[in-house]
């Protein structure tokens, strides 16, 4: 292993051009040299880290449409279960929007309930990983919020179908079903 040393970061890739040919007039024309900059192994790293970054990123967001879908499936199974009290609630004077925004709060909050539960367990993790192995592990609390803020969207977005479907029940055909 040859290291060789240059005055400046922004000449590194000229030598390394520069002293291939000569070290392949040496070695009488045989390409039997890795030359290898500092530059390139950080563009290989950024190149690596922004795959790193795409993967997780569609794993993250596959995990809300699949976390949204269950969402929406209880969401439905609670209005079928609970047919009658809203017929009831519509005879004695709720309005659609009334229904609508009682299954809406709750969808939000079992979206909000789950990011609760998921930053308290990843968090509890990464604290005994960290023990285990004597590392410190820093919390990015910025990530924290942003997480709370997409369980809420993910409610939002998945709720909302089955609170319209439950507001646009008629109540004399809810109070009938059962």
């Amino acid at each position: 292993m040859l290291s060789i040393e240059v005055d400046s970061l922004e000449r590194t890739l000229w030598a390394k051009r520069a002293i291939g040919p000569v070290l392949r007039t040496l070695h009488r024309g045989v390409d039997d040299v890795e030359l290898v900059a500092p530059e390139e192994i950080l563009q290989q790293r950024r190149e690596t880290q922004s795959i790193l970054n795409l993967v997780l990123i569609s794993i993250a967001a596959i995990s809300l449409v699949v976390g949204g879908v269950g969402v929406m499936n209880i969401m439905l199974a609670n209005i079928m279960e609970r047919i009658g009290e809203i017929g009831l609630r519509r005879a004695i004077g709720a309005s659609r929007s009334d229904i609508r925004d009682q299954f809406l709060v709750e969808s939000v909050i079992i979206c909000f309930s789950g990011g609760l539960i998921g930053v308290v367990f990843g968090y509890t993790v990464a604290f005994l990983v960290g023990l285990g192995f004597d590392l410190e592990v820093a919390f990015a609390w910025e990530a924290t919020l942003v997480a709370f803020g997409l369980s809420v969207l993910v409610g939002l977005a998945f709720g909302l179908w089955p609170a319209l479907r439950a507001s646009n029940i008629h109540p004399v055909e809810a109070l009938q079903h059962e």
